[in-house]
């Protein structure tokens, strides 16, 4: 890791279940990354504000509600309109692989289904979150 990076975990949306974040929020703690978890029943634009507020360097949604069409496009809208777009999102949760393409299309740097392997997740986000920050300097 070229250096801690600033993790935002967020449950956008009325999706009440937060096991899986909270797994996953310790598995990148472990990993090293900082990690700022919001919370339960997030709007995007909440979302959004911790992001910024918290200098984060990616931001991972957490999505079981079947809302991830609708909420995942705004909260990337809305870090765009505050030119924050270089935030790197990543997606997990119950998300049907025809929709995985309409997510990368918006800008959704990865999507992790459930069982992906915790290790996996935090290595592929040290490997981008470094390739980006070798690109940046």
């Amino acid at each position: 890791m070229e250096r801690r990076y600033r993790v935002v975990v967020a449950k956008p949306g009325l999706d009440g279940h937060d096991r899986g974040i909270k797994v996953i929020a310790r598995a990148l703690r472990d990993a090293g990354f900082e990690v700022i978890y919001t919370g339960l029943h997030q709007t995007p634009e909440q979302i959004v504000q911790v992001a910024i507020d918290e200098d984060a360097d990616a931001l991972g949604l957490s999505l079981l509600s079947g809302a991830h069409l609708t909420l995942v496009p705004k909260i990337i809208d809305l870090l765009n309109e505050k030119n924050m777009g270089d935030i790197l999102v990543i997606v997990g949760g119950i998300i049907p692989d025809e929709d995985i393409p309409k997510l990368v299309e918006v800008g959704v740097a990865k999507v992790f289904t459930p069982g992906s392997p915790l290790q996996d997740i935090s290595d592929w986000l040290t490997e981008a979150l470094d390739e980006r920050e070798k690109v940046s300097h």
